[in-house]
C-alpha cells in the first residue's frame, strides 16, 4: 500500500485466507459490494481444485496453500486478511498474518481459549496492526435499530432477553467437530452472548447452563443444544437456546417495563428482518429489507485502516464472547451458577456503523456445501 497515496483514492488489499462454505457464499461476493476501498487480491486455502476454480471466477492470480501463506501475502501486497477458518485455527493464522505485518479481520468466534484470544490481541498490538473480529451483525440496520430503541426508553427499563436460535446441521460437518471448535454454542451462542451484551450494554456476572446431546451422529462429542441464562449487574436477565439438531428458528425478544421488542430472523443474512414493536398495548412493524451483510464489514475495517482508527468489534469484543461461552461452559458441566469476571468494554455499537449495501446472489459453493440440512 503506498504511504503517498490519498485515502480517497488507496484501496485496502484483502487475501481471503479458508474457502469454505462462508468465505464462498458470502464473504467473496461482497468484495464487489465493498469496491469503495477494497480489493481482493489473494487467496489462501488447503484445496487446490477451489483455489483454482475461485481464482479464476474472481480474477485472483495470487493463491496458495496454507503453508505458503506468508508468500502468498507477500506476492500480493496484502494489508489485510479475511481470516474465515475453522474456530481452533484462528490463533495460528491471526499471529502468521500479523507477523508479516498485515491487518487481520477474523472470523468469530474469535477463538476457543482465553490464552488464544489474548494471544491474538498481544501479536497484533505488538507488531501494529489492527484486529476486528467479524460480527457482522455490529453493521446490520435491524440490529442497530434494536440497540438503538433499547437505549431510547420506549421500552422503559429493559430487563429481559430472550432468544432462540437452532438449525439442523449435517453430520459430519466440521461446526459439529469439537477438533474444528464446534458445538451448538460456539457455533450459534455467539450470537445469542453478543446480542444480550450490545442490548443490554453491560457484561454479565454470573450464568446457568445445561447442554445436552440426542443425535450421536451430529454430534459425538460437542453440544447438541445448549440453554442459559446470564445475570447482570443491573439486575437484567438473558436466556437463549440454541441447536443444532432442530428446526431453524433465529429470534430474539427485549422486553422493558413499558414495552418489547421481537426481531425475527435476528441473526441470518439471508432474508430480509422483522421488527414489531409494542408499548402501551399497540404494535408497529417494520421490515428490514435483506442486504449483504459483509460488505460494510470490509468497508468499516479498510476505513480504520485508512483512517488509522481502532475498529469496533475490537478483539476485545471477541474475548468477552469467549469469556462468557467458557463460563457457560463450566456451568452446564458443573450443574452450578458460574460467576464471571468483570471485563471492561471501552467501544459498543451503535447506529453510527450502519453501512447499507445492497444484497449480492450467492454463488454455487466449491466443495462447499451448506452447513444446514434445511
Amino acid at each position: 500500500m503506498s504511504k503517498t497515496a490519498s485515502n480517497e483514492t488507496r484501496k485496502i488489499r484483502y487475501a481471503v485466507v479458508g474457502a469454505g462454505n462462508i468465505a464462498q457464499v458470502a464473504v467473496l461476493p461482497a468484495f464487489k459490494n465493498a469496491a469503495e476501498n477494497s480489493e481482493l487480491v489473494a487467496l489462501v486455502s488447503g484445496d487446490p481444485e477451489k483455489l483454482a476454480a475461485l481464482g479464476e471466477r474472481y480474477g485472483v492470480t495470487e493463491r496458495g496453500g496454507y503453508d505458503e501463506l506468508e508468500d502468498v501475502l507477500r506476492r500480493a501486497r496484502a494489508d489485510a486478511v479475511y481470516i474465515a477458518l475453522p474456530n481452533t485455527m484462528h490463533r495460528e493464522y491471526t499471529e502468521r498474518a500479523a507477523a508479516a505485518g498485515v491487518h487481520v479481520l477474523c472470523e468469530k468466534p474469535m477463538a476457543m481459549t482465553e490464552e488464544d484470544c489474548e494471544a491474538m490481541i498481544r501479536a497484533t498490538k505488538d507488531r501494529g496492526v489492527k484486529l476486528m473480529i467479524a460480527y457482522r451483525l455490529h453493521f446490520e440496520e435491524a440490529n442497530l435499530q434494536a440497540v438503538e430503541i433499547a437505549r431510547s426508553g420506549k421500552l422503559g427499563e429493559v430487563r429481559a432477553f430472550t432468544s432462540l436460535f437452532t438449525q439442523v446441521v449435517r453430520p459430519g460437518d466440521i461446526r459439529t467437530r469439537s477438533d474444528e471448535g464446534g458445538g451448538a454454542l460456539f457455533d450459534l451462542g455467539v450470537y445469542c452472548v453478543n446480542a444480550a451484551r450490545y442490548l443490554f450494554r453491560e457484561e454479565p456476572s454470573e450464568v446457568l447452563a445445561t447442554s445436552l446431546r440426542i443425535d450421536e451422529r451430529r454430534a459425538k462429542d460437542v453440544d447438541e443444544t445448549t440453554a442459559a441464562i446470564l445475570r447482570f449487574p443491573s439486575g437484567a436477565v438473558a436466556q437463549f437456546m440454541v441447536s443444532q439438531g432442530l428446526a431453524s428458528v433465529s429470534s430474539f425478544r427485549l422486553a422493558g417495563t413499558e414495552g418489547d421488542l421481537r426481531v425475527e430472523p435476528a441473526f441470518d443474512y439471508t432474508a430480509d428482518i422483522k421488527h414489531s414493536l409494542t408499548v402501551g398495548g399497540k404494535t408497529e412493524e417494520k421490515t428490514f429489507k435483506k442486504r449483504d451483510q459483509f460488505a460494510p464489514e470490509l468497508v468499516y475495517f479498510s476505513r480504520c485502516i485508512l483512517e488509522d482508527r481502532e475498529p469496533e468489534p475490537s478483539g476485545l469484543e471477541g474475548l468477552a464472547d469467549v469469556r462468557v461461552m467458557l463460563a457457560i461452559q463450566s456451568s452446564a458441566a458443573s450443574g452450578r451458577v458460574e460467576a464471571i469476571p468483570p471485563l471492561k468494554l471501552e467501544q459498543r455499537p451503535d447506529m453510527g456503523q450502519n453501512i447499507k449495501k445492497p444484497a449480492v446472489a450467492a454463488p454455487e459453493p466449491v466443495k462447499a456445501p451448506s452447513p444446514s440440512e434445511q
